[in-house]
Parts: structure tokens; C-alpha cells; sequence
């Protein structure tokens, strides 16, 4: 085993005298072409390419002698720190760290960065990332080959965003980028390269300190969830299956979360959208009424949330939606269902005023592939004053869980 593993950070910047020390001493160096044609390398020390960590993490465990691992950046902050440290490798490591690629792209753009998110894409977390730039208005995407600028772009169609395209950040070949969403797709990017994803209300602008880092989850929002339809509309529109429990209990079947892609077809006023954009998910209102768009961006702006509304009927207008991981259905009845389980998301969750129609939605989702779980859900509001029954809501709620196809 090795007798010292020191990982350093390179941002491009001359090493530290620790750095220089831990590397004038090492048999083995590991990192990346451009890190083992640093000239501070050992010419006798044997070189590594670090393609993947894993495998260079078992060859460094078989070294005898002592181990240097060279990674841009902070190797902490989403670095080879963590594989490094597995329980499989038995490595114990010291780190030299070193300006992370978010904070000099942040810098680089002469921004704050601790009311950001930060996700890596690569081809499989690619669509998770693209939702959080859907979601929230300050993004660093750390990408990879396959999954970089033209890529976010692609998936973001139809959402307004600015990019900060940060390319070989801390080499003589750096450029910064600055466009629209909509144009970085007709680039070829060069590797590595960081995204800023900015846009929506409060994006860009100045706000109030914060004090966790990224998305505060009480800003311009009132305290609990599934309150009072008013609490989120404009005007008396509480629309069709909006009764608040019936809400908190799909939320809660439904479990929306970041990186999710929600639906909400026949959003009405918006509750349900803007609640589940609250989680911080990324949500999409679907209503064939326009004014129905205008209430639901209304209640966004004033909770503070970012959603995307579309004017249409469905289940056509359901065709050119990207893929979502949890559908709410507040009207349609059989066809909505049918067309949003053959878009197999994780959960779909729908309701009916009647036995007849809860029978038939039950089983269109049986039939795409669902487990079913139906509810006869029953809420009386009393006044507290005489106990008096104020108002009273009957409502079937059907829940489907995916159980074949998944993806």
C-alpha cells in the first residue's frame, strides 16, 4: 500500500510550497495530461493518467511508495477526494486544496455564489440537472462529455436562461461565455468546462444575505404547505380538486423533490404547481385556459418560486412535454391518465367525484403498468365558535406507482 497519498488542487495558480514538497517527494503521480506535464513532476516518478478514479485508486492502494493525485480545482468539492476515501481502497489521504471551478467561475462572472445549487451532469443525471435549472435561478453545472453547454441547452427548450460558459478555467486556452440558452446549442464547447445556469425572479439581482447555502426554503413564502387555496391565487378561483387536503395528501403520494420534472395537468390556479415547486422541483402547469396561466405565474412571483406554465389541452398538448417523474392530473378523466402513464413517470396521481369515474381511472392506471391505491377522502371545516359544519369536500384521490418498464 501506498505509505502517503497527498492529493493536490491545481486551479492554475503557481503550487503552494506544500504542493511542490509533497510532489518533489513522490514515486507516483496521477492526474490528467495537462497535470503530468506539470514541471514540478518527478522525472523519475511513474505517471498515471487519471481517466478513472476507481481503477487509478487500486493501482495507487498497490503502490509501494509515495502517492501524489493531481485534480483541478478543490478535489473536494465533487473531486476524486470521496473516491479516494472509499472503505475498499484503504487510502488515508492529506489534501492540498486549491480554488474550486465553481468559485472561479463565479468569480469569473463577478457574481456571489452562496445562494447557488451545484450539480454535476453527467448522461445519467444530465435530465436531474437540467430540472434544477428549471427550478431554481442560480445553477453551476459541473459537466462532462455528452452532457455539457449544448446539451443543457437542448433540455431546457422552452425556458428562458442565461449561460456563463467557463471553458479550461486556469489554462492559457480560459474563455468566458455569455448567451442565451438558446444559442449555446450551436457551439461546440470545449472540455472541461463549467455552467452558470441564471435566470427567473431574483436571479441576477441583489438580495438579502443569506444564511444556508443555496435556496432558502422560507423565502417569499408563507410557512407550512397545502393552505388555503387564497393563500396562493389571485381572485376566487380555486378551481376543480384544489381543496387543500386533497392537496397535501397527493403531495404527499407524490413526494416531489429536486431534481423531479412534476406535471400538473389541469393546474387551475396554481396550487399544486407552486406547492410542488416550494420542494424544489421543477414543475410544468398545464391548462387549456389561458387565464388559468396568468393566476398560476401570479402565484409563482408571489411565493418566490419558478415553474413554467403551458396554455393547452390535453392529452395532445402532453406530447411535446419532456419526460416527467411525477404527473398530478386535476382533470382530463381516462384519456389525460392513459397518456400521461404511457409516459411512464414514477407516481401519477388523479381524482374523481364519482365511483363510476374513480373505477375508470383506477383502471387505465392498472392497465399502464400502475399499482393502484384508492382513497375516499372526507373533509368537514367547522367554525370554532358553535362547532357548526362550515363546508364539506367528497373526493376519491387514486395513486399510481409505477411497478414494470422503468427506465
Amino acid at each position: 500500500m501506498a505509505d502517503r497519498v497527498t492529493v493536490i488542487g491545481w486551479d492554475g495558480s503557481p503550487l503552494t510550497a506544500a504542493a511542490r514538497s509533497a510532489l518533489s517527494a513522490a514515486t507516483l503521480v496521477a492526474g490528467a495530461a495537462h497535470h503530468l506535464a506539470l514541471p514540478e513532476v518527478p522525472p523519475g516518478a511513474e505517471r498515471v493518467r487519471l481517466g478513472s478514479v476507481g481503477l487509478a485508486a487500486r493501482r495507487i492502494a498497490g503502490h509501494r511508495g509515495t502517492a501524489v493525485v493531481l485534480a483541478d480545482g478543490d478535489p473536494g468539492f465533487f473531486g476524486v477526494v470521496r473516491t479516494l476515501r472509499a472503505p475498499e481502497h484503504g487510502l488515508e489521504v492529506e489534501v492540498v486544496p486549491a480554488v474550486s471551478s465553481v468559485a472561479a467561475a463565479f468569480a469569473r462572472a463577478g457574481m456571489p455564489w452562496d445562494d447557488a445549487r451545484v450539480v454535476v451532469a453527467h448522461q445519467r443525471t444530465l435530465r436531474r440537472a437540467v430540472n434544477v435549472c428549471r427550478a431554481h435561478p442560480k445553477v453551476a453545472v459541473l459537466t462532462s462529455p455528452g452532457a455539457g453547454p449544448a446539451e443543457l441547452a437542448l433540455l431546457l427548450d422552452g425556458v428562458h436562461r442565461t449561460f456563463v460558459v467557463c471553458e479550461e478555467l486556469g489554462t492559457t486556452r480560459e474563455q468566458v461565455s455569455v448567451l442565451t440558452s438558446d444559442k449555446a446549442a450551436d457551439h461546440t464547447w470545449r472540455d472541461p468546462n463549467v455552467v452558470l445556469v441564471i435566470g427567473g425572479a431574483g436571479g441576477t439581482g441583489a438580495s438579502a444575505a443569506p444564511w444556508l447555502m443555496g435556496h432558502d426554503p422560507a423565502a417569499g413564502s408563507v410557512r407550512g404547505w397545502a393552505g388555503p387555496a387564497g393563500d396562493h391565487e389571485t381572485g376566487d378561483h380555486p378551481g376543480v380538486g384544489q381543496d387543500p387536503t386533497l392537496r397535501a395528501v397527493q403531495l404527499a403520494r407524490l413526494g416531489p423533490r429536486a431534481g423531479d420534472l412534476v406535471w400538473d395537468v389541469g393546474s387551475a390556479g396554481g396550487t399544486f404547481a407552486v406547492e410542488a415547486a416550494r420542494f424544489g422541483a421543477a414543475v410544468i402547469a398545464v391548462d387549456a385556459d389561458p387565464a388559468a396561466r396568468t393566476r398560476t405565474e401570479a402565484a409563482a412571483r408571489r411565493h418566490g418560486v419558478l415553474l413554467q406554465t403551458v396554455t393547452g389541452r390535453a392529452p395532445h398538448v402532453l406530447e411535446s412535454l419532456p419526460e416527467p417523474d411525477v404527473v398530478r392530473i386535476g382533470a382530463g378523466g381516462v384519456p389525460v391518465v392513459t397518456a400521461c402513464a404511457d409516459r411512464r413517470p414514477e407516481r401519477i396521481a388523479a381524482h374523481a367525484t364519482t365511483r363510476d369515474e374513480a373505477e375508470a381511472i383506477g383502471a387505465a392506471l392498472g392497465a399502464g403498468g400502475y399499482a393502484v391505491e384508492t382513497l375516499l377522502l372526507q373533509t368537514v371545516g367547522l367554525d370554532p365558535t358553535d362547532w357548526t359544519e362550515r363546508e364539506r369536500s367528497v373526493v376519491f384521490l387514486l395513486t399510481g406507482r409505477r411497478t414494470t418498464g422503468a427506465p
